[in-house]
């Protein structure tokens, strides 16, 4: 069983209304909680087959995400899924998902295979950023970076297989609670953004972050912060807190986990 949450802020209720209809198709799924960071409560969101909790104000991602998940550990629940209301899958995705985490117990954070609605991939499994990573590719020239893009996100590696990988997104996170009880919830220094990256790779210092491609899911990813000037402040700012937490330059741990990544290709252990 798992429990999932979704987080809200001013969240069309026809796109939440489809998610939370595929997760209550699904045998597996307990409680869905919808935590709403919106500054006025919609009475819409307390019609539909779920938890709903009104914060009244935002407080972050991954703060709204740990309402929830505290709740599963309390509960005791084995398996918490965090999803982007944007999602959208078959829900006996679910089920498949699951099984893949029974069988293999060393797992603490799975990803599925995600797709933008054109159905081109989504390029989501990612080595741990340096601060070019993500500033360059954010404010270079594309022309510039391209090679490097294409070497961060792993997409020489063609999607294709099951792959450990130590930056995998938060739009579907589905995470193994023991996991959770050994490394912490999200950090919540963090607004937006960073809390995937400072997640996984917290639990990947205890268990395998794994990318399996045999499940696909549809992600509408909107990409805020290309849009608006104030979610790109917001990602900045929380882009510096997450390297003043894990470093700049000097990050020997970053250098060790990319090194790992990239040495399971070279020695055919996929």
């Amino acid at each position: 069983m798992l429990n999932v949450s979704i987080v809200l802020y001013h969240t069309n209720i026809r796109e939440v209304t489809a998610l939370v209809d595929v997760l209550r198709d699904s045998t597996h799924v307990n409680t869905i909680f919808l935590i709403d960071n919106s500054e006025t409560k919609n009475p819409d969101f307390e019609l539909l087959p779920a938890t709903y909790l009104f914060n009244g104000k935002n407080l972050g991602y991954g703060a709204a995400h740990n309402i929830a998940i505290r709740q599963t550990l309390t509960h005791h629940t084995p398996y918490h899924l965090v999803v982007n209301s944007d999602i959208y899958f078959q829900s006996e995705s679910i089920g498949q998902l699951l099984d893949f985490m029974e069988d293999h117990q060393d797992i603490g954070s799975l990803m599925p295979k995600i797709f933008y609605p054109d159905e081109k991939i989504q390029y989501l499994c990612k080595l741990i950023p340096t601060p070019l990573d993500l500033f360059g590719r954010r404010f270079l020239p594309r022309k510039w970076m391209q090679k490097r893009i294409e070497h961060f996100e792993l997409q020489q590696f063609g999607y294709d297989k099951i792959m450990d990988v130590p930056y995998l997104s938060g739009c579907f996170m589905l995470l193994r609670s023991e996991a959770l009880e050994k490394v912490g919830l999200f950090d919540e220094r963090f607004f937006m953004y960073p809390e995937d990256i400072d997640l996984t790779r917290r639990v990947r210092e205890y268990y395998r972050t794994v990318f399996y491609p045999h499940v696909s899911v549809i992600h509408n990813h909107a990409q805020g912060s290309y849009k608006s000037k104030k979610l790109l402040w917001i990602h900045i700012i929380n882009l510096i807190r997450y390297f003043n937490k894990w470093g700049w330059f000097c990050d020997k741990k970053r250098q060790l986990i990319n090194k790992e990544t990239l040495n399971q290709f070279k020695n055919n252990k996929l």
